[in-house]
C-alpha cells in the first residue's frame, strides 16, 4: 500500500510539473496578446517578468518612405504625398542585450542561447507635445504591428513606423498641398515586446520625432 501511494504521489508531481510548464507558457502568450492593446500592458509585463534578460534599445532611426534615404535617428521628415502617392515611412531598430543581474567587471555576465530575446511584435502610439492627441484628429492612428527578430547580443530589424493609410485620414491628409496645419509634430513611441528562449515576457520601449508635412518633391 505504502508503494501503491508514493506512486501516485510522484504521478501527482509529474503532472503538476507538466502542469506548472503549460501555464507559464500560457501566461506568456496572453501576456503577448496584451501589448497589443496598449504600451502600458507591456510595461506590467516586463516589470512581472521572470526573465533576467534585459532588451535595451540603443538607437531607432527613420526615412521617409518613397526615398532611397537611409534612417537616420532623433526625427523624420514624414511626406505626406510625394509625387502624388502616399508610401509608409520605414524605420529601423538597434537592440542588444543586458541582464538585470550584470555581475563584475572582473566577471560580467556572458549571454547564453536561454537569454536571447525574440521580438514578436510591436505597438506605435503618437502624441503632440501640447496634449491634444485624439487618434484621427489630432494624432494619427495606433496601430500592432508583426515583427520577428531575435537579439543574440547586437541585432537590427526594420518595421513600418507610419502606415501608408496613415496618410490617407485624418490629420495628415489635410496637410497636403499646405492646407490646414502647414506642419504636424509629434512624438511616436514604439514598444517592442517579445520572451527569451525560457517563454519569460520581455520588452523595451523606444521614442523618435517626426515632422509630418507636404514636403516639395525632390524634382520640382
Amino acid at each position: 500500500m505504502r508503494v501503491g501511494s508514493d506512486n501516485r504521489r510522484l504521478r501527482g508531481a509529474r503532472s503538476g510539473s507538466a502542469t506548472a510548464f503549460r501555464a507559464t507558457q500560457v501566461v506568456a502568450g496572453l501576456g503577448a496578446a496584451l501589448c497589443l492593446l496598449g504600451a502600458a500592458s507591456c510595461n506590467e509585463l516586463v516589470r512581472a517578468s521572470r526573465s533576467s534578460t534585459i532588451l535595451v534599445i540603443d538607437r531607432i532611426g527613420a526615412a521617409s518612405g518613397g526615398t532611397p534615404d537611409d534612417p537616420i535617428p532623433t526625427l523624420l521628415n514624414s511626406d505626406v504625398l510625394l509625387n502624388g502617392g502616399v508610401f509608409p515611412d520605414i524605420a529601423r531598430v538597434t537592440t542588444r542585450l543586458a541582464f538585470k543581474v550584470p555581475g563584475t567587471s572582473e566577471n560580467p555576465t556572458a549571454p547564453t542561447s536561454a537569454n536571447w530575446v525574440t521580438v514578436t511584435g510591436y505597438r506605435v502610439e503618437y502624441q503632440r507635445t501640447d496634449g491634444r492627441s485624439e487618434q484621427g484628429r489630432d494624432v494619427p492612428y495606433a496601430f500592432a504591428g508583426g515583427l520577428t527578430f531575435t537579439t543574440t547580443d547586437i541585432s537590427s530589424a526594420e518595421f513600418t513606423l507610419v502606415r501608408a493609410q496613415a496618410k490617407l485620414e485624418q490629420p495628415l491628409i489635410s496637410l497636403r498641398n499646405l492646407g490646414g496645419a502647414v506642419t504636424l509634430s509629434v512624438i511616436a513611441t514604439i514598444t517592442f515586446y517579445g520572451h527569451d528562449q525560457t517563454s519569460s515576457a520581455v520588452s523595451a520601449e523606444g521614442t523618435i520625432g517626426i515632422n509630418f508635412a507636404d514636403f516639395a518633391d525632390p524634382d520640382a
